[in-house]
């Protein structure tokens, strides 16, 4: 697991928070802000069938025996969206799908949309309405929040360190969570890279070694991408500079539809810590600009900057949703005891 508060400067602050100031010096109603981010497209995923599943999942058979027992059924509240943590802020479009599903007649009020800096002890949001679909709706809406929100932070973070080349994210997401966690990579300013197995070629190291090597590799996709008349983008991953040498030998000899090479594990760890970028530069410069390239390995918040200034176009980095830290959000009526207590435990 990453962590990244040592990462947010006093500089980040500023500048997030004099965004934020410019972006919301009005309250943004759900409708207003709901789309600000779309997320990605997906041919078979069904986002509202997602909301679903997850709502199904907490109320069982039941529903919420606890709010049935304690809660007055006619009971109207507002209550406030909490940060317990600094960072960027995402999943404000899909809370209102949320609540959207949960009950129709609930009113949300936004302060921050995504892609927003949040500071620890802002209220960033009010929903009001029905006590008790609010308070189902709760948890469901924090898991999906505080996730996308973690994820977004991080990115931001990656992004800004990597520039001039662009950060992606990987297929290493939570499972039925792919579009979800690829959406909060876009709110967070990074690109997406494919969404699966369907929209993208990506000839790796078990596919090279399957069809007995890599011009074999390419040669295949070349010509099943003809036999079918398809049109989508191809990547091929080099372990060895040798193996750079060895597509770009056959490209130059051929009509191959051939548009990213991935330079994979050419950033090499040393023993005090930093990394050595000499292979990677190395590759670079063989390519000279033909192809995208893409560096993928040993990336971290520590070295994704010297690995963003060796001419690479794009980055890879699986943390982006792997292994992400949550970031704190909370969802509460008595915003009050709720401030004190976060001071207390130094969470507001």
């Amino acid at each position: 697991m990453i962590s990244v508060s040592r990462f947010l400067s006093p500089q980040f602050y500023a500048i997030q928070r004099s965004s934020v100031k410019m972006s919301a010096s009005a309250t943004q109603t759900a409708g207003e802000v709901s789309m600000a981010i779309k997320p990605p497209s997906h041919p078979t995923y069904d986002l509202k069938a997602v909301i679903k599943l997850a709502l199904a999942e907490d109320a069982g058979h039941t529903g919420d025996v606890t709010c049935m027992a304690t809660i007055p059924f006619d009971l109207e509240v507002e209550a406030y969206f909490l940060a317990k943590e600094d960072g960027i802020v995402a999943g404000i479009a899909l809370a209102d799908m949320i609540f959207e599903q949960v009950d129709p007649s609930l009113k949300i009020e936004w302060m921050r949309k995504d892609g927003d800096y949040v500071h620890k002890g802002l209220k960033f949001g009010k929903v009001s309405g029905n006590a008790h679909k609010i308070v189902v709706a709760e948890r469901v809406v924090l898991n999906f929040m505080q996730r996308m929100s973690g994820i977004a932070t991080l990115t931001k973070l990656m992004a800004d360190a990597a520039s001039p080349a662009r950060i992606l994210e990987t297929r290493k997401t939570a499972p039925g969570l792919r579009l979800v966690d690829k959406w909060a990579v876009l709110i967070g300013g990074g690109r997406n890279h494919r969404m699966g197995l369907f929209d993208m070629v990506m000839i790796k190291d078990n596919h090279i070694s399957a069809a007995g090597g890599i011009v074999n590799a390419i040669k295949s996709v070349d010509e099943y991408l003809k036999q079918k008349n398809l049109e989508m983008d191809v990547e091929v991953e080099t372990r060895t500079l040798e193996e750079v040498k060895e597509v770009l030998e056959y490209v130059s000899g051929s009509e191959s539809r051939l548009t990213r090479i991935m330079l994979d594990n050419m950033v090499v760890p040393l023993e005090n810590g930093d990394v050595d970028v000499t292979m990677l530069k190395d590759a670079v410069e063989l390519i000279d600009g033909k192809f995208e390239t893409e560096a993928s390995g040993n990336v971290t918040l520590e070295t994704v900057h010297k690995i963003g200034q060796s001419g690479v176009t794009f980055i890879s980095s699986g943390a982006l949703t792997h292994s992400v830290k949550a970031l704190d959000i909370s969802l509460k009526i008595d915003t009050e005891l709720a401030l004190e207590v976060g001071r207390r435990t130094k969470r507001a």
